[in-house]
Formats: structure tokens, C-alpha cells, sequence
């Protein structure tokens, strides 16, 4: 009887890990509102715009975290 090629079968898994992750990423790029990074509508992250009612940072200012 043969002996089982571990070394092929892990490269053949490892192959079709690297197949799907390509497509994944091909499927997210012909997805429509993907050209805006990720986000929907806005180029902006979601936590970028200040809290209602919170004072705006001065000029030169770094908004408080």
C-alpha cells in the first residue's frame, strides 16, 4: 500500500485557500459601491463625524478620542 503525500495534500489546501481568498477579494471589487473603500455612501469612517452636540475641534486641534 502507498504511503498518504501529506506535503502535496497540505499544498493543495493551502492553493485552495489562496484560489477562494483571490476570488473573495475579485468579488468584492466588482461589487457595486466598492471603489469607496469599504464604507457605503461617504468616504469617511463611521466614528470620523463628532457627536451631536459635542463642540467642534479648533483649527490645528485634534479631536479629543
Amino acid at each position: 500500500m502507498a504511503k498518504p503525500n501529506y506535503a502535496f495534500e497540505k499544498r493543495q489546501r493551502e492553493l485552495a485557500k489562496k484560489r477562494k481568498k483571490e476570488d473573495k477579494q475579485a468579488s468584492r471589487k466588482s461589487s457595486p459601491g466598492s471603489d469607496q473603500g469599504g464604507y457605503a455612501q461617504d468616504n469617511q469612517a463611521p466614528d470620523a463625524a463628532p457627536a451631536p452636540g459635542a463642540p467642534a475641534p479648533a483649527a490645528g486641534e485634534e479631536p479629543a478620542a
